[in-house]
């Protein structure tokens, strides 16, 4: 499967044809860069005791674009070529026309490298994939009798950027991936619970599919569904909550994360809009958006713009200081692009986002915490969940949670729901534990309709007075 790497002004266009073409469009603009981009991919799953998909992937193009105060000409092709950009730069041109823009400065220049650019789908072949599908399903049927079905997952991609600016500079990136998970369904007493547990990173896949690596994801899955089998119904009403360490930073990811993007503030359409400098949340809370941590799902070398990665204070004990900003919005704001510029690929335009957006430690011991909660439920995984940006209000469900009295950790609870909005949990939030940490690995985000790797975390949380929903008791 080794390819040469991808060096499109080499193999597709002539690049003084490809800046000509550029530099036409963005006469008169404020910013535009052409982007290409080559990916490939492969994932495989094993389910029902066989293979059920293997798919290998393989797509390249560019993405044209201009622009001019708020308006954003874009058009993106299949086919590198100098006629498809010709074509491209036919409508692209169009968002310009009216001239009057001045051209913003390119993106500074960086050498930083936050992971290795490897092929992860290289070292293993496809054969020994499938064996190691096929003993990861043995294994979690051998662990538990009550195993009734096992689904596992093994993903890899490797992405490579280029970035041509209107001064002629290129920027580049190559960004690998790879994911494994692992679903287990277990039935007891005519009751069936499922569990999941999955993480990956920017690295070669063959750090996943080591014995302890992989067998330590199926005996979480199978804990997890275990402990379902057991559940009680959620209790329904409003209390407090201590939320685990990692994954569930999920909820700050969704509740405050997009409320701090750079778009819905400059349109003031976001709850945080206008509170800069104020305080947001409670005085232990320092949230960062980090797009710098090696290896993580969420990191990037640059950002699909080229402005380098950075590590950004949004939240500086209980302040407002930051926004996540593309250059687009920073511009328009008269701020720094802080290098969250994404896009899903080629197809889209960039927009503020997220990387790896997490809290930072305080200083109680977990065990403390929920020593003090005297009447709530401890949440430590989540699923899906819903966020309105304007107002922050957020519904979570939770996959794992705990109901506790009087500091002790009872019964496992299911159908338990997390309801509230994101400036106010906030400002509710009585403890931060010691125990910081990021999640395995799992992340996606959507947004506008495009989808983009990303990390959360934080450490043991409780937050008071949150509504609940579930079974009345």
């Amino acid at each position: 499967m080794t390819q040469v790497s991808f060096s499109p002004f080499d193999q597709n266009l002539e690049k003084s044809a490809a800046l000509a073409a550029l530099q036409s469009v963005t006469h008169g603009a404020d910013d535009g860069e052409l982007y290409l981009e080559r990916s490939r991919s492969e994932a495989l799953v094993y389910d029902d005791q066989s293979l059920k998909q293997a798919s290998y992937d393989a797509t390249e193009g560019f993405g044209l674009r201009a622009v001019t105060g708020e308006v954003t000409g874009y058009s993106h092709s299949t086919e590198i070529s100098a006629a498809a950009l010709k074509r491209a730069a036919g409508i692209v041109s169009l968002a310009s026309k009216s001239g009057g823009g001045s051209l913003a400065d390119a993106p500074s220049r960086s050498n930083q490298n936050f992971y290795d650019m490897v092929n992860p789908m290289e070292n293993v072949p496809f054969a020994q994939k499938v064996d190691l599908l096929k003993e990861i399903n043995d294994f979690a049927r051998a662990l538990d009798g009550r195993v009734v079905q096992v689904s596992v997952s093994l993903s890899a991609e490797i992405k490579e950027v280029v970035i041509l600016r209107p001064d002629g500079a290129t920027y580049e990136d190559t960004r690998p991936m790879c994911s494994l998970s692992v679903s287990v369904l277990v039935e007891s007493r005519g009751r069936r619970e499922s569990g999941y547990s999955g993480g990956g990173g920017r690295f070669d896949v063959t750090r996943l599919i080591t014995a302890e690596a992989w067998q330590a994801k199926v005996r979480e899955a199978l804990r997890i569904a275990l402990i379902n089998l057991e559940a009680v119904p959620a209790p329904a009403g409003t209390m407090d909550v201590v939320l685990g360490p990692g994954w569930p930073g999920i909820l700050l990811h969704e509740a405050i994360g997009h409320g701090l993007e750079g778009d819905f503030n400059r349109k003031r359409s976001s709850a945080f809009a206008g509170l800069m400098g104020q305080k947001i949340a409670a005085p232990e809370v320092t949230v960062l958006d980090d797009g710098t941590i090696p290896e993580r799902r969420g990191s990037i070398n640059i950002d699909d713009e080229g402005t380098p990665s950075r590590k950004n204070t949004l939240v500086e004990n209980g302040i407002l200081v930051g926004y996540m900003q593309d250059r687009q919005n920073a511009r328009l704001m008269g701020l720094k692009p802080t290098g969250n510029g994404r896009r899903q690929s080629y197809a889209h335009v960039p927009l503020p986002r997220m990387t790896n957006t997490y809290m930072l430690n305080g200083k109680s011991h977990p065990k403390d915490i929920l020593a003090d909660l005297k009447d709530g439920i401890y949440a430590v995984g989540f699923g899906g969940g819903q966020v309105d940006i304007t107002n922050g209000k957020f519904v979570f469900s939770c996959t794992e949670a705990y109901r506790v009295k009087n500091g002790k950790v009872g019964a496992p609870i299911k159908g338990a729901t997390l309801i509230g909005d994101g400036a106010t949990a906030l400002k509710k939030i009585r403890a931060v534990g010691n125990d910081m940490a990021l999640d395995p690995g799992m992340g996606n985000c959507g947004k506008e309709g495009q989808w983009v790797p990303v990390g959360v975390g934080q450490p043991t949380l409780m937050i008071g007075g949150l509504t609940v929903g579930g079974a009345s008791e």
